[in-house]
């Protein structure tokens, strides 16, 4: 399907039909074109697709636009975000199946808007009705604005959530092997499995990647595909050179006592199982959505502590993630259609409405962006629960940018890969272990872009 420029263009210029949203602090670095708002007055019928645990938040959200606007109708459809991606991969946004509203992982947009999924979103205008945005280019929403297949720069989600990795502390397991949790931990020098990280997933493994500025894949100006990882070992970065040696020594370790850390499929579980409460691990990594499943771990959570991701430290470099996030985005489908475009727009105003964020992070998980870290901390959220907030806040600042071009997707199995091999190759060094990492980044650059 192409996009109908002059129709976005043309919906994107009328007055938006939205919902009375709670009306943050207005942000004076978001335009005030395009963003008058009618607060009556909406029609048409909509589906918006919710994970099972959101769908309350969601039905919640879709009763006072309704209520406020009776010939509106709003579907909230139970499926989870991935499976509904599968679907639209598979098939095209004219499928039914495919819900009007759906929300999108910050590194999907890309692809989304090559497939021409995606319609643009007034994101000017919402952010300005529900406010609380500081800056809303420099954050996730300047993310999600992007020029499409014709040049033309829009936005094509609004601001879900921020996520970003966490450390997860083991009091208990601390106190039983002597380690002040006070202390930064060295990844170097813990040698029995204190810290415990999936470093073969790329999803993890870049948070000690980033500590030294490793760049698996980065695209130029002019269009180049790059990478540290096709450097001779001799060319490498000393500090670069440390974080290999320190995920080759992890494996090594890990090797020569038989664990299932390396393992693609099982590697995950014993992460959980080295962290609770009596064995090994006092160090984990994880986000904010994983605080109750680590939390069965450690006694209820009476043993559990949050730091930053920085608490870790790679060489003296503090652990860095990326800037992650959530949106929301609207079908393609619905271009042309006033009323299912207004009504999209009132639906997500009211999802990302910040009266509503305590709500929002107890049935989602997920972090409102524009809600302050001293709104969370003043907030009637458990103390574990601001603590998460506090820390993946903390953590997010620090993080770098995450990259977001759909080359970037031949990343992951290529590192996944190549850090397994040494199951097999056996590398007696950490240059060694590189070679092993070279030669798959090789492969992949020779391909890149074809």
């Amino acid at each position: 399907m192409k996009f109908n420029k002059k129709i976005v263009a043309g919906l994107m210029s009328m007055a938006m039909l939205l919902t009375a949203c709670g009306k943050g602090s207005n942000n004076d670095s978001v335009s005030s074109d395009n963003a008058s708002v009618v607060e009556n007055g909406l029609k048409g019928e909509i589906t918006v697709q919710a994970e099972k645990e959101w769908v309350d938040y969601y039905q919640a959200a879709a009763k006072r636009v309704m209520d406020n606007n009776p010939d509106a109708k709003i579907d909230i459809v139970e499926v989870s975000s991935f499976d509904n991606l599968d679907t639209l991969d598979t098939t095209d946004p004219t499928n039914e199946d495919v819900p009007d509203v759906f929300s999108i992982p910050l590194d999907r947009v890309y692809g989304l808007v090559e497939k021409d999924a995606l319609s643009a979103v007034n994101s000017e205008a919402i952010a300005k009705t529900v406010g609380g945005f500081e800056n809303f280019d420099d954050g996730i929403g300047g993310a999600f604005k992007i020029a499409d297949k014709e040049g033309n720069e829009e936005y094509f989600a609004f601001p879900m959530s921020i996520e970003c990795l966490i450390v997860y502390e083991n009091k208990a397991n601390a106190s039983d092997k002597s380690i002040d949790l006070e202390k930064p931990a060295e990844f170097m020098d813990f040698k029995n499995n204190e810290i415990t990280i999936p470093v073969f997933d790329a999803w993890y493994g870049v948070s000690l990647l980033n500590s030294a500025g490793i760049e698996l894949l980065t695209k130029t100006d002019d269009g180049k595909f790059e990478s540290d990882f096709t450097k001779e070992w001799k060319d490498l970065e000393p500090d670069k050179q440390k974080v290999v040696e320190a995920l080759y020594d992890y494996w090594k370790v890990n090797d020569d006592k038989g664990t299932s850390l390396f393992d693609s499929d099982a590697g995950y579980a014993y992460t959980d199982e080295a962290f609770t409460t009596g064995n090994e691990a006092v160090y984990r990594v994880g986000g904010a959505w994983d605080y109750n499943a680590i939390a069965s771990l450690t006694n209820d959570g009476k043993d559990l502590q949050i730091a930053p991701l920085s608490q870790i430290t790679v060489n003296g470099n503090p652990l860095k993630h990326w800037k992650g996030g959530w949106g929301y985005a609207i079908n393609v489908r619905n271009e042309g259609d006033e009323d299912k475009m207004n009504l999209c727009q009132a639906m997500i105003a009211e999802l990302a409405n910040p009266d509503y964020f305590e709500d929002f992070f107890t049935k989602t998980g997920k972090i409102m962006e524009n809600v302050k870290a001293e709104d969370y901390e003043a907030s009637s959220l458990p103390d574990s629960d601001k603590e998460t907030i506090k820390y993946t806040i903390e953590s997010y600042n620090d993080a770098e940018a995450r990259p977001l071009f759909t080359e970037y997707g031949q990343v992951w199995d290529t590192y996944k890969n190549a850090v397994l091999s040494w199951n097999s190759t056996k590398p007696a060094s950490a240059e060694e272990a590189y070679g092993d990492l070279k030669a798959s980044f090789d492969s992949m650059m020779s391909n890149i872009g074809k």
